[in-house]
């Protein structure tokens, strides 16, 4: 499978998104996307976010599939695949009142993936799609927010669905 090498975009290069990302996903495997987590994980020092084992679940009538990967009681990971088992999306589930602190690891994990999809990225890089998603502001009403921001084709979205549970989701921008 051909993957592009996280040389081939750098920052402020105008390039069309689909020579980035192409039109069917994050184009990088679960083990490539394994092993980028685990490395900002490692890089910026966010302990309790190492992905031990991605639970990986075939579909076979449909050539996908998904895998998941749960954190803690209150945050999980899930990923769908396309049929060459690449990286189709990825979305983190959080559950608990989105108007208590947290701790600090939703916004981490948030942080991680977007590293995770931007190689080229720093991490003040990634709390700059933070802030463009809206999640950073002091006015936030947190029972109804849906923040969005697209970066180099990907679509950053976060969303709180009720009191108790809310949505980080990386697309591909249509």
């Amino acid at each position: 499978m051909l993957t592009l090498s996280s040389n081939s975009a750098q920052p402020g290069q105008d390039q069309p998104p689909s020579s980035l990302m192409g039109l069917s996903g994050l184009h990088m495997t679960t083990d490539e996307f394994q092993n980028k987590f685990n490395g900002a994980v490692g890089k910026y020092r966010l302990n309790g976010l190492s992905i031990t084992r991605l639970d990986i679940q075939d579909s076979s009538e449909k050539g996908s599939g998904a895998f998941e990967y749960v954190f803690n009681d209150e945050l999980r990971m899930v990923g769908v695949l396309n049929a060459d088992r690449s990286i189709q999306e990825i979305s983190l589930y959080s559950t608990g009142d989105p108007g208590q602190p947290t701790g600090g690891i939703l916004l981490t994990a948030i942080a991680t993936l977007i590293l995770t999809t931007h190689s080229e990225y720093t991490y003040n890089d990634a709390q700059d799609v933070i802030q463009d998603i809206g999640l950073l502001d002091r006015d936030v009403t947190q029972l109804d927010f849906n923040g969005v921001t697209v970066r180099n084709g990907l679509e950053y979205r976060f969303s709180v669905q009720d009191h108790d549970h809310s949505t980080f989701e990386i697309t591909v921008a249509k």
